[in-house]
């Protein structure tokens, strides 16, 4: 399973994929969901992307993502509040599934 659901945060299994030409949600990859990535995975370029990138997409602030683990890997778990939009990637992510 990709994610795993907490009363009032989620924790997402992201497998990154820096240096893509947009930040993007792929879709899913086995037990992760691939997300593009515009930034290098230099100096943690790519983690602040992606927390950018999520904290826009799931309009949380980005100070409450955290990173569970992962951050020198292409695979990562990370904390995210719940939200309206999360909530619905998740179920529109199912019913492709």
């Amino acid at each position: 399973m990709w994610y795993e659901k907490g009363d009032d945060f989620v924790i997402l299994h992201i497998k990154a994929q820096p240096n893509a030409s947009k930040n993007k949600i792929v879709g899913l990859l086995g037990d992760a969901l691939k997300v593009a990535i515009k930034a290098p995975a230099v100096e943690g370029a790519a983690n602040k992307e992606l927390v950018k990138f999520l904290s826009k997409t799931f309009k949380v602030p980005k100070s409450e993502i955290e990173f569970l683990s992962g951050k020198s890997s292409k695979l990562k778990r990370l904390r995210v509040p719940r939200s309206e939009a999360l909530e619905r990637l998740i179920k529109d992510m199912d019913e492709e599934g």
